[in-house]
């Protein structure tokens, strides 16, 4: 962007969808529509999971992320939006306009690799149940996440600079804010090797993360069509299909405008569909893991209850008592088929019972008074129901 700084300095001119005067009004209500739901949506999923014990789990650690990106990256472009729908001025500044896209390509890039961790998270619960607190261990989380956020910049900073390195000869917009297939099309000289460096950085995070998560699906699926119980497979699958869901609608709507060759982009369509991934995309997110998760929804029930806002004749007692009973039948039934249980963190356990705090260390059962017929390795019957196992 040298050449162009020094010939045209007061900035780009965004062209947004004055191509359309007649649907800015409607749109103008429909994006600030969508961007109040999302920043509601988005910042209650977050201070749910923040404040209730029972979602202090890796699923939702990492979910907490994703919703902080939907609400960056929306940010990062809806409020420039909606003044050039509303006002006269639609105009971007030079710096505003390199800034917006490192943001945007930086936080876009992050929710890609984030989305690869969210699959290993699952593909661990699933595939490893009874290693998965030890493999999903804190420590190991947060450097996750930390990789994924300095790996979307890393990228990001990559694409920006090759950006800025390439002469501009217009300063007219035809998107309604600075994304880089567009910037390509302003390009003053034929610049084939730039821009395929950049086509390897774009493909990186657009590409790869799709395959890994297909490639950890299919062994979540082998992993689920071997368990018998009907529940437990409808429990999975509604569990992945969440996140299969938001893997779809990201990378789907993103691989439109950014696999493709510059002189190929038509900005007419590429407007809408970067409209669906800026706007749309981020407000389904916190809906569809809300909608299709039970801790979710019992988390929800629990804040109306105490609010006073439950619907009548609604029992959030008898609602929030079912995970409790099922996460320590869990454990004895855990037990009882494998004999063996290696000892785990303590930081993401969700019962709130004194003796389910300690950490727990299980050895292998050998038979005892109490054992039976149908129970090897000495476990009483008692144990068998909701009562927590005790390590001997």
């Amino acid at each position: 962007m040298g050449g162009f700084n020094t010939s045209l300095g007061d900035g780009f001119l965004l062209v947004g969808f004055s191509d359309w005067p007649q649907l800015e009004l409607t749109l103008f209500v429909f994006i600030l529509t969508f961007y109040f739901l999302t920043l509601i949506g988005n910042t209650t999923l977050i201070a749910l999971s923040r404040l209730d014990v029972q979602l202090h789990t890796p699923m939702y650690f990492f979910l907490c992320h994703l919703s902080f990106l939907d609400l960056t990256f929306t940010t990062s472009s809806v409020p420039q939006l909606l003044i050039n729908l509303h006002g006269l001025d639609h105009t971007i500044s030079y710096g505003g306009c390199v800034a917006q896209l490192f943001f945007w390509l930086g936080l876009g890039s992050t929710e890609s690799v984030l989305l690869v961790v969210m699959a290993f998270d699952r593909y661990a619960a699933v595939c490893r149940p009874l290693q998965y607190t030890a493999i999903m261990h804190p420590r190991l989380c947060q450097a996750l996440a930390l990789v994924s956020w300095a790996g979307g910049f890393a990228n990001s900073l990559v694409q920006t600079g090759l950006m800025m390195a390439m002469p501009l000869c217009s300063h007219r917009l035809n998107h309604f804010f600075c994304e880089l297939p567009v910037l390509l099309k302003l390009s003053c000289k034929d610049v084939e090797r730039t821009e395929a460096k950049m086509f390897i950085s774009r493909a990186i995070i657009i590409v790869i993360p799709p395959a890994l998560i297909l490639g950890s699906y299919v062994h979540i699926a082998r992993a689920v069509l071997k368990v018998r119980s009907e529940a437990g497979r409808r429990k999975a699958f509604g569990t992945c299909g969440s996140h299969l869901l938001v893997v779809s609608l990201f990378f789907g709507s993103a691989m439109y405008p950014h696999l493709q060759p510059s002189h190929g982009y038509s900005e007419s369509k590429g407007k809408f569909v970067a409209l669906f991934y800026t706007v749309v995309t981020p407000m389904l997110n916190p809906l569809i893991y809300t909608l299709r998760n039970k801790d979710s929804q019992v988390t929800v029930r629990r804040s109306q209850h105490d609010s006073g806002l439950e619907r009548p004749g609604s029992n959030p007692r008898r609602q929030t008592s079912r995970p409790k009973r099922k996460n320590t039948r869990g454990v004895a039934e855990c037990c009882i088929l494998y004999r063996t249980f290696k000892p785990v963190p303590v930081s993401w356990y969700r019962a709130e019972s004194p003796t389910m705090k300690k950490a727990v260390h299980v050895h292998t059962f050998t038979p005892g008074n109490g054992e039976t017929a149908g129970q090897p390795g000495g476990v009483p019957d008692k144990q068998q129901g909701d009562g927590p196992v005790k390590a001997t």
